[in-house]
């Protein structure tokens, strides 16, 4: 979900390779012909669903989003899902991998005439070693093994900037790093990435393709891609340097004119923005009336707001999991879907299509082979999917199974349902140590921002180093940014206004909750509403009250220095000074703090007092 600047890579000590991708994914256009005006959406079935010689068809749409580079089973709970049990009870499931993804969407594919397999974003950026060490091009290889048709571009699409991104749609070898592999050079996606929200500040046009059309056999739907409107929050500003990001509502309705004006009377928006489900189990039913039911957030808003004419929305950014309806400025009933994160979950949705209208005629997720599906992993890999994984991790091994420290137990990033978390805790100190010297910057506390930790720090490790060990490749995959710290002054005040604006402004109605060092405690007091959650007079630092006229010296990586993820405050620092990268901080911190004999326990997290 959130940010990063370009690089620092490590790639140029390796050897290096672009695998020359293969297979193509379905039969994709950028315009139809024109053909006549229809409803903006369909009444009724007719007859021979599949058997495409009836006037409908059943057109299957797969999709998922947020893969963010796992083409390993990701570790600990980022690589499990929750399912509700029928008597009340949750489940916990292993889940995700390309090998059993690619396996998944290739047996769903089975017996179905028209099948495409869309995407919604982030489906590279702030991915782990084997992917981020080389660029994300093993992903690129891998989404095209994957048969994927078409995807819109998410937020971390642009934590490289754009040429970066052109050349993951367009190939070519690394302008710095050059190719990975000797004779071979990278060949791009051979899906289109959408941007039909994104465009260039002078000409105004989108950096890359707004929409395409899947054609087979007469049948005809439009895809329209656009990001969220806010990823200049949660990106660098190198990142989206000559960039603007455009309405959603008003970028997808404009396009879908467009396709409507062609005859494309179809159409499925891949949105890269999303909701949060009132329950986290991936088979929770989001349309089951009540209180605590349902689905809220930005794409609720943007789901109620957008043209009749499109019939379905795939979403994304927020790594959940629903498959809701909600019903269209007309009132008809239209999907909108989210399959979580990282592979692990896909989702299969029937689309109804007419042939005499051109349109689809509108099913709910109630309807067969509609929903979220788990990727398990108790099922065959996909050998070929192997064999990629095996050669790209052949040429990261050498910096990858580095041991550089060791655990006693799992320390969860983002498996804790506590808005503290115990590797946050090993982060920010992590932070202050390195920065505590005058000569480093003094730093008093340090604050890391919720949706830069990307993964848990798993004691049992899928990658089979030995239990407890924690390699230079896991360490990355927990922070794979390179984000560069910062040493700032800020006033109480100032430290006050950064507690405030984690449930305020632009984070009230999804708060930030940062992560902290274990000189900063206080209490979030649930039980009110925006800044008045921070309880002023709680505040400590060192164990004694803030003093809002006291000057601080408060560490932080660049992008929340720089004002991201909706905290203005820590712009107003003053006497910056640059320390080394976050990851650079983290792995010397575990490597000083722990040994086979003696490996680091989990923190307590016990800095945030919340009251509910």
């Amino acid at each position: 979900m959130h940010a990063t600047p370009p690089r620092k890579r490590l790639a140029r000590r390796l050897t290096a390779t672009a695998a020359v991708l293969a297979a193509t994914a379905g039969v994709l256009s950028t315009a139809a012909p024109a053909g006549a005006a229809s409803a903006s959406y369909s009444h009724g079935h007719g007859h021979g669903h599949g058997n495409g010689h009836g006037r409908t068809v059943d057109v299957q749409l797969l999709s998922f989003n947020d893969l963010h580079g796992n083409l390993e089973p990701p570790q600990g709970s980022s690589g499990t899902v929750t399912e509700n049990q029928a008597d009340g009870t949750k489940k916990v499931i292993p889940a995700g991998g390309v090998e059993y993804l690619a396996n998944s969407l290739r047996t769903a594919r089975k017996g179905h005439d028209y099948s495409i397999t869309a995407a919604a974003g982030d489906m590279i950026g702030a991915s782990p070693l084997m992917s981020g060490l080389f660029h994300d091009e093993p992903t690129i290889e891998a989404l095209n093994k994957l048969k994927l048709d078409v995807t819109s571009v998410g937020n971390h699409e642009f934590d490289e900037g754009r040429a970066e991104l052109t050349r993951m749609q367009k190939g070519g070898c690394h302008p710095k790093d050059g190719c990975f592999e000797k004779g071979k050079k990278f060949q791009g996606a051979d899906f289109p990435y959408l941007a039909a929200n994104v465009v260039d500040e002078k000409t105004g046009k989108p950096i890359l393709k707004p929409y395409t059309v899947w054609q087979r056999k007469g049948v005809k739907i439009g895809f329209i891609g656009v990001t969220t409107k806010h990823t200049p929050d949660v990106v660098t500003a190198e990142g989206v340097k000559g960039l603007k990001f455009l309405d959603e509502v008003e970028t997808i309705d404009k396009y879908a004119k467009e396709l409507d004006r062609q005859g494309v009377k179809s159409i499925v928006a891949l949105v890269h923005e999303g909701g949060m489900p009132a329950n986290g189990s991936y088979n929770f039913d989001c349309d089951t009336p009540g209180a605590g039911a349902g689905i809220s957030g930005p794409i609720v808003d943007i789901a109620k707001k957008v043209t009749p004419k499109v019939d379905a929305l795939v979403t994304g950014h927020t790594h959940q999991s629903y498959a809701c309806t909600i019903p269209d400025p007309s009132g008809a009933p239209r999907t909108v879907t989210s399959a979580a994160s990282f592979g692990r979950l896909y989702t299969d949705t029937t689309l109804t299509y007419d042939r005499r209208t051109k349109d689809i005629v509108r099913t709910t997720v109630k309807s067969p082979r509609t929903g979220n599906h788990v990727v398990n992993r108790d099922q065959p890999k996909a050998a070929d999917m192997t064999a990629l994984i095996n050669r790209w991790k052949t040429l990261a091994a050498p910096i990858a199974n580095k041991p550089v420290g060791y655990i006693s137990a799992d320390i969860n990033g983002r498996g804790s349902e506590s808005l503290e978390q115990p590797l946050g805790d090993l982060i920010t100190d992590s932070q202050v140590e390195a920065l505590a010297p005058a000569g480093k910057g003094g730093a008093q506390i340090a604050f890391m921002n919720p949706g830069g930790i990307r993964s848990d720090l798993a004691y049992k490790a899928s990658g089979g180093e030995g239990d407890g060990v924690v390699t230079y490749g896991e360490a990355f995959t927990v922070q794979p940014f390179t984000n560069m710290m910062q040493t700032k002054d800020l006033t109480g005040a100032q430290v006050l206004a950064v507690l405030r604006q984690q449930v305020s402004g632009a984070n009230e109605e999804q708060p930030k909750i940062l992560q902290v060092s274990s000189a900063l405690t206080y209490t979030l007091d649930l039980t009110k509403k925006g800044a008045d959650r921070i309880v002023a007079s709680s505040v400590k630092v060192g164990g004694a009250p803030l003093d809002e006229k006291k000057t601080y010296r408060v560490a932080a990586n660049e992008f929340l220095m720089g004002g991201g993820d909706g905290f203005p405050a820590f712009k107003d620092g003053t006497n910056k000074l640059v320390g080394p990268s976050d990851l650079d901080v983290f792995v010397a911190y575990l490597t000083a703090h722990s040994s086979k004999a003696s490996p680091l326990a989990p923190p307590k997290a016990d800095r945030i007092t919340i009251v509910k």
